[in-house]
């Protein structure tokens, strides 16, 4: 990915602090995710990732990582903030 990929990416989205990382096997593309932009503890975050397709992010050097495969970050942010608005509608 070029430094103008790069930069664009970070101006789509804007919202969220995304770390692209290797794309998985079929070339998709995969970004995580901090988990305390989801919810304030991780188990809570990653039951909410999983419904929008949120993965935990098994590496030492990310701990607390949520890693999302997306071709639009926009609307993977737009989800994050319909889980994040039904949970706390449901308190």
């Amino acid at each position: 990915m070029s430094k103008d990929e790069k930069e664009y990416q970070k101006a789509q989205s804007a919202m969220l602090d995304w770390e692209r990382v290797n794309s998985d096997i079929n070339g998709n593309p995969r970004y995580v995710l901090h988990f305390l932009n989801i919810a304030s503890d991780y188990e809570t975050a990653v039951k909410l990732a999983n419904k929008i397709g949120g993965r935990k992010y098994h590496t030492k050097g990310y701990g607390g990582g949520i890693v999302f495969q997306s071709y639009s970050l926009h609307a993977t942010e737009e989800a994050i903030s319909r889980i994040k608005q039904t949970k706390t509608e449901a308190n």
